[in-house]
């Protein structure tokens, strides 16, 4: 009798764990949690490292490359599983999308990652060469429509002012098309002069409209203006055309107060410069500490302030601010 008790007691309690992990996979994401931080660096003081987010012990992350926060949940691309991981703001894992596959709703390469003002979420698959789009529970909408057929590719993903800013590693072109799948603009070809790219990585828009990318074949970051004219290189020498900072620079992004980062991944830093150019700080370095970053690759900043980094090696995002 008293194995009986047993068993049937070992039983209940894989029930419950099983029906606890249901509840978490398919938590009912609504706009109801708090931010990371009310104010990040309130004092204007430097971003410094918080947290970091692994997956769940069923799920743990595994060549994590691209990140996004869109509305209150943080859309990581989890690459080597082939699917999509999102997260709570305080790193708690609660909904997984996506499958190793071609056909609608599955992924080969899932990588670059964005949202639009609904929520839906764009997916890009470098290798299916498609973007997919998602309702913000992770449900298959439609494929982005290229009606040119343009992109071979796909890269970086990054939407604003209802644009959508496509790097395309294969053909070595930024694209932009409105949401309805316009081109709107076309920047680049291969090469090394300015307005071309040898791979060019991930894209980030300022509240100027201008427009960074990252050139990781050349090792620089360009900037170009709203219409698509070369502005400058950035690359941590003085007038951008120096020995450069970066070992093959991937993600990029800008803050509110006009403060460039970018990922260089194989030095596993991140860079941050000022409108002109000049290095004003310095995070990560090789490593499997706090902090630290090992291949590092996505970069997002919220509307905090808060710095989300795919530390693919080390198979988790690290948060600072």
């Amino acid at each position: 009798m008293k194995k009986s008790t047993t068993y049937i007691w070992m039983s209940a309690m894989v029930v419950l764990s099983a029906a606890l992990f249901s509840g978490i996979t398919f938590l009912d994401l609504g706009p109801t949690l708090k931010p990371i931080v009310a104010a990040a660096n309130p004092t204007g003081g430097e971003p410094e490292f918080r947290q970091s987010f692994y997956g769940s012990f069923e799920a743990p992350l595994d060549k994590p490359m691209d990140v996004a926060k869109i509305g209150e949940f943080i859309y990581v691309s989890d690459t080597k599983n082939t699917q999509v991981q999102v997260f709570d703001q305080s790193g708690n894992n609660v909904n997984a999308f996506g499958e190793k596959g071609t056909e609608k709703g599955q992924f080969q390469f899932p990588y670059g990652i964005a949202g639009d003002k609904e929520e839906q979420v764009y997916v890009a698959d470098l290798y299916n060469g498609n973007i997919s789009i998602f309702s913000s529970k992770g449900e298959f909408i439609k494929y982005f429509p290229d009606k040119d057929k343009l992109i071979q590719s796909p890269g970086g993903l990054r939407i604003y002012d209802e644009k959508l800013y496509v790097t395309d590693i294969k053909s070595n072109k930024l694209f932009i098309f409105d949401l309805e799948g316009k081109k709107l603009m076309e920047i680049g070809d291969a090469g090394q002069d300015e307005g071309k790219f040898i791979a060019p990585n991930a894209v980030a828009v300022d509240q100027d409209n201008q427009i960074y990318v990252t050139d990781s074949g050349n090792n620089r970051v360009q900037v170009f203006d709203k219409d698509g004219k070369f502005i400058r290189i950035i690359n941590g020498s003085e007038d951008g055309k120096g020995a450069s900072l970066f070992v093959n620079p991937r993600g990029v992004a800008v803050d509110s107060k006009g403060t460039v980062y970018v990922v260089s991944n194989l030095s596993h830093n991140i860079y941050a410069f000022d409108q002109d150019g000049k290095k004003v700080r310095e995070l990560g370095g090789m490593g499997t500490d706090n902090g630290q970053l090992y291949l590092p690759n996505g970069l997002f900043i919220d509307e905090f302030g808060a710095i989300y980094v795919t530390d693919t090696i080390n198979q988790r995002i690290s948060v600072f601010y």
